[in-house]
C-alpha cells in the first residue's frame, strides 16, 4: 500500500547518557516555537546545496537501482517499471508553516536542477483534470500514526489527499505493485513535528512518489535507507532519479528490460563511474532486518532489544559482511549494551566508525559515531578528545544539512570549552547554535532540553570523580 519513512530513525541514536531525541513538545508549543519570535531561520545556505556526490562504480549502482525499483520494503516484487510521464505538479494541503514551505521549494529546485525532473508547485495550488500531480498533505501526527503506526510519513498512489486515502484504504488501486503509469500520488507528512523531520519526510516521500520505492540498509550514500542517517537527497539519490526518468526507459518495462538499458544510461549520466564493479553485496536476510528493527524499536523490553541486537550481529558475521550492515550491527549492539559492557560497547563503536568511514557516504554515519564517542569522552572528562571528535564530525553535519546532529555536536563542544576555562567562547557557541537546534529539535524548549542533557553528563561525571 504505502512506502514510508519509519519512526525507528537510527540516525538520532546516541549513547544512553544522551537520550535518542529530545522530548517532543506538544503540537501547540511546537507551532508556537515555529511561528513566534524564535521561529527557525534558514540554517543552511538556501541557494547552495552541496550533497555528497555518487562515487561508486555505475555497475554497482545498476544493481542498487534495480533492487530499489522492483521490490517493496516488505520484500514483495514490483512487476513493472513505474513513473510519471510528463510534468508533475505539487499541490499542498493542511497546515504548512513558512519553514516547511521554504524547504519544499528548495527541494523542488534541486529536483529540477540535479535530477532534471519537470516538477514544480501548481499555480494557485490547483491542477487541471488529468494533470500529473503529487498532493502533499500536512496531517496531525496522531492521525498518521493511527493509520500507519510504524511510519513517520508515507506515500500512496492514486489518491488526492488524506480523505481520499482513508476512503480507499482497501482499494487495490493504492497497491504500488499494481501501478505502472503514475498520475496521482499522495504524500502525508506530520504537521506538528520538528522542522527537520518535516523536511526529511518531504525529501524521501516526494522522491519515492517520483521514483523507486524500496529502502536498502546497505546504501550508506542514500536516503533510501531505513537507518535514516542521510536526511536530505544525496548525489546518489539524484542520479538514481535522473536515471529513472531517462528517455530510454518506458512505463511497464520488466526488470530485465530495465536492467538491459541501465548500464548505458548510467554511463551516459555519470562518466566518472565507468569502472569495474565491486563484489556483490548479496541479499539482506529478512531475519537480520527484523532483528535490527526490534533492537531499535520502542516496543519490547531492554532484554528483548539486547537479544535482537546480538542476533543481528551474529547474522552479520555469519554472512561474512564487512561493510555497512556489519557496521550497523555493531552500532546497534553498542546502543543496547548493559552498563557492565562498557569496554565491549566502546570497541564496537570504534570498529563501526572505522567501517563506515571507509565506505562511500559512510562518512556521515561516522560523524554520528563520533558524536556518540564524544558523549563518552565528555562523561570521562576527556575534553580535548570531545573537541577533536566534534571538529571531525561538524563538516559532515553541515554538508548533509543535519541540523539536529550539528546542534548536538556544537552543544558538546560548548560544554567541553566551558570545562576547559573558555566560558565566553562556550556561551557564544551555544547562542550561535540555537538556530540549528530549534530547526532540529522543534522549539526553544526542546533545544534547551538537549543542552541541559549534555550539561548533566558533565555534572554526573564530576560527582563520580569526587567519590
Amino acid at each position: 500500500m504505502t512506502s514510508a519513512r519509519h519512526l525507528a530513525a537510527i540516525a538520532v541514536v546516541v549513547s544512553a547518557a544522551l537520550g535518542a531525541c529530545a522530548p517532543m513538545p506538544d503540537a501547540q508549543r511546537l507551532q508556537d516555537g515555529m511561528t513566534g519570535p524564535t521561529a527557525p531561520m534558514p540554517v543552511f545556505d538556501p541557494g547552495q546545496p552541496n550533497p555528497l556526490p555518487p562515487t561508486r562504480p555505475n555497475a554497482d549502482m545498476v544493481e542498487d537501482l534495480l533492487e530499489l525499483g522492483f521490490q517493496m520494503e516488505s520484500g514483495r516484487p514490483i512487476p513493472q517499471f513505474s513513473r510519471f510521464e510528463g510534468p508533475v505538479r505539487i499541490v499542498t494541503r493542511g497546515l504548512m508553516n513558512a519553514t516547511a514551505e521554504r524547504d519544499l521549494d528548495r527541494l523542488l529546485a534541486r529536483l529540477r536542477a540535479e535530477a532534471r525532473i519537470d516538477v514544480a508547485r501548481a499555480p494557485q495550488n490547483r491542477v487541471a483534470e488529468g494533470e500529473n500531480r503529487i498532493t502533499v498533505e500536512f496531517v496531525p501526527r496522531r492521525q498518521l500514526r493511527a493509520a500507519v503506526p510504524t511510519a513517520a510519513c508515507f506515500v500512496v498512489p492514486n489518491v488526492d489527499g488524506w480523505e481520499d486515502f482513508i476512503a480507499n484504504r482497501r482499494n487495490p488501486a493504492i497497491d504500488w505493485t499494481r501501478v505502472a503509469r503514475r498520475e496521482r500520488v499522495g504524500v502525508f507528512v506530520p504537521a506538528d513535528s520538528t522542522p527537520q523531520e518535516i523536511r526529511d519526510c518531504l525529501h524521501e516521500e516526494i522522491a519515492q512518489g517520483l521514483g523507486p520505492l524500496n529502502d536498502l540498509f546497505r546504501l550508506t550514500d542514500s536516503v533510501f535507507n531505513d537507518d535514516n542517517f542521510q536526511t536530505v537527497l544525496t548525489g546518489f539519490d539524484m542520479l538514481m532519479l535522473r536515471a529513472w526518468y531517462a528517455p530510454e526507459l518506458e512505463v511497464g518495462m520488466t526488470r530485465a528490460q530495465v536492467a538491459a538499458r541501465l548500464p548505458t544510461i548510467l554511463n551516459r549520466l555519470n562518466p566518472a563511474g565507468r569502472r569495474s564493479p565491486g563484489p556483490s553485496p548479496g541479499e539482506t536476510p529478512r531475519a537480520w532486518i527484523t532483528a535490527v528493527e526490534t533492537a531499535l524499536g520502542a516496543g519490547g523490553t531492554q532484554a528483548q532489544r539486547r537479544t535482537a541486537a546480538q542476533s543481528a550481529l551474529d547474522i552479520a558475521r555469519e554472512q561474512g559482511w564487512s561493510g555497512p550492515r556489519l557496521a550497523l550491527s555493531l552500532l546497534v549492539s553498542a546502543r543496547v549494551a548493559e552498563r557492565g559492557e562498557g569496554e565491549a560497547a566502546l570497541a564496537a563503536l570504534l570498529l563501526s566508525g572505522e567501517i563506515y568511514r571507509s565506505r562511500p557516504g559512510g562518512e556521515v554515519h561516522g560523524a554520528h559515531v563520533d558524536m556518540q564517542l564524544a558523549v563518552q569522552a565528555l562523561a570521562g572528562g576527556q575534553y580535548d578528545m570531545v573537541l577533536d571528535l566534534t571538529e571531525r564530525a561538524r563538516p559532515l553535519a553541515l554538508r548533509t544539512e543535519n541540523a539536529a546532529l550539528l546542534a548536538s555536536l556544537d552543544f558538546l563542544r560548548a560544554e567541553a570549552l566551558a570545562q576547559t576555562g573558555q566560558a565566553d567562547q562556550a556561551e557564544r557557541l551555544r547562542l550561535d547554535t540555537m538556530a540549528a537546534a530549534r530547526y532540529g529539535f522543534g522549539s526553544d524548549q526542546a533545544a534547551r532540553a538537549r543542552l541541559a542533557e549534555i550539561g548533566r553528563i558533565t555534572g554526573a561525571a564530576t560527582r563520580l570523580a569526587r567519590r
